[in-house]
């Protein structure tokens, strides 16, 4: 009898639903279901993933929040030793830790984009653009290999997991010109 007063009652009936999904919810968030869009994980360990990074790469990585889903662009230790003048046996010593540190924070903020974004989420032929979380814009497309080119930076490695992150090596560094003159040595031409 009470059930079909529920029934007939929309307030009532209204409140029901309201309870029920208010329930669903709050045990969907005590579990932590993964996000589906990120349950797609690579083959290689932790450590093997520390080994494909680098040292910078683990500085970057270690820069970024936790709980927060980011993809970062990251340049190879060979990158940043070419286009940086950034090598992982001596930057990390005395006074040079402090420049090491300016240079990889600015080089994140030009690489990394608030967001999560596969490989597989980028589609061959198409051009999609982000805006990494320094404002500075990356145009995004796929080649014939599967591999993506950010920018005309091609990458080396895609789809590394770490942190809750998506890590794809490219074989440079995104920078904007400025950045890039600045980081440039006197005897250097374009």
């Amino acid at each position: 009898m009470s059930r079909s007063r529920v029934l007939r009652n929309p307030i009532a009936f209204v409140l029901g639903v309201v309870l029920v999904c208010s329930f669903v919810i709050l045990a969907l968030t005590m579990l932590r279901l993964p996000d589906p869009t990120t349950t797609a994980t690579t083959h290689h360990s932790h450590s093997d993933n520390k080994l494909l990074i680098g040292k910078f790469g683990e500085m970057m990585i270690e820069m970024l929040p936790e709980d927060l889903a980011f993809t970062v662009f990251l340049p190879s230790e060979k990158a940043f030793k070419r286009d940086l003048r950034l090598d992982p046996s001596d930057s990390f010593v005395g006074e040079k830790m402090n420049d090491t540190y300016a240079v990889v924070s600015r080089v994140l903020g030009f690489s990394a984009v608030p967001r999560s974004i596969g490989s597989e989420t980028v589609a061959f032929g198409k051009e999609v653009s982000y805006d990494s979380i320094s404002g500075f814009v990356l145009y995004i497309t796929k080649d014939e290999d599967g591999r993506l080119v950010v920018n005309g930076v091609r990458s080396e490695r895609v789809d590394l997991r770490r942190k809750g992150s998506v890590v794809h090596v490219m074989d440079g560094v995104l920078m904007d010109a400025e950045f890039q003159q600045s980081v440039q040595y006197d005897g250097e031409e374009d």
